[in-house]
């Protein structure tokens, strides 16, 4: 089985209150977390937020399905790509709608981890890998 990518292996220092690298996480993990090689889903990650810049949901949602589309071919993450761009579109959306586009006003909305799992599992698209990818690295400084 194929090792898996860390936050810090792709640039990212996760520290505790810290929305942007949490957020670069999730998309990061929600990537990883499908049916894809992680190589390929660590190298869309850094087209959409580091080439690219959408390193916020606000930012992530302002792209078109079109242009999510064409960055994942960038990174020849090819397979699932009109609906993982789809998804990423929806997640950001529904990130900044009930949580201010925050991953730390998750944290703060969930009494414990299960709770806060939960409802990381409510986003479209993001099942128990991902949800366990994420939680690897960002359980350390989500604190309960």
């Amino acid at each position: 089985m194929a090792k898996a990518i860390s936050a810090s292996e792709l640039g990212i220092e996760l520290k505790p209150g810290d929305d942007g690298s949490l957020f670069k996480w999730f998309v990061a993990s929600f990537l990883m977390g499908k049916r894809i090689q992680a190589p390929i889903a660590a190298q869309a990650y850094k087209v959409i937020v580091e080439e690219e810049g959408r390193d916020t949901a606000r930012k992530l949602q302002h792209c078109t399905s079109r242009e999510l589309v064409s960055m994942l071919g960038r990174a020849h993450y090819v397979r699932y790509d009109e609906s993982t761009a789809q998804r990423l579109l929806d997640l950001s959306a529904k990130l900044n709608a009930e949580y201010a586009g925050k991953i730390t006003h998750i944290r703060s909305a969930s009494e414990n981890r299960q709770a806060f799992e939960k409802r990381l599992g409510a986003f479209d698209g993001v099942g128990p890998k991902t949800i366990e990818i994420f939680m690897r690295d960002a359980a350390k400084v989500l604190l309960w």
